[in-house]
């Protein structure tokens, strides 16, 4: 091969090494806000309802979700759906969840529908 052949795969691969490196840290900082603010939207008092054959229910944890991590596990998720989803669990139906996703605050009130980061940041109290 040639040198400048040599030298050009050389850069590229350098390259390619490099923008890895910075999204995988680009990465793990959102990914350690995420899991922050999940981790305050729970000790907030606030309750996620959901089922998990509902794509709004996923979309809402995907917020949570990164390239390389998840901080969706940390979210106060109660399921609602029985195992066959033909039906909800009592404990759902004890306090009247009626439409997926719906989120339960510590003041009382509930929000039906998904949220954004910041609008679950603003009613939690919690730093986004």
């Amino acid at each position: 091969m040639e040198k400048k052949t040599i030298i050009i795969i050389v850069v590229v691969v350098a390259l390619v090494i490099a923008v890895i490196g910075f999204s995988a840290y680009l990465d793990s900082k959102k990914s350690a806000k995420l899991t922050a603010l999940a981790e305050c939207i729970t000790k907030s008092g606030a309750k996620f309802y959901g089922a998990f054959w509902c794509p709004h229910c996923q979309d809402q944890k995907g917020l949570f979700q990164t390239l390389f991590s998840s901080a969706d596990k940390k979210l106060p998720y109660v399921e609602c759906s029985t195992p066959d989803s033909n039906g909800q669990l009592q404990v759902c139906q004890d306090i009247g969840i009626k439409v997926y996703p719906t989120w339960k605050f510590s003041d009382g009130t509930t929000h039906e529908g998904g949220m954004t980061l910041q609008e679950l940041a603003d009613k939690t109290k919690c730093q986004f």
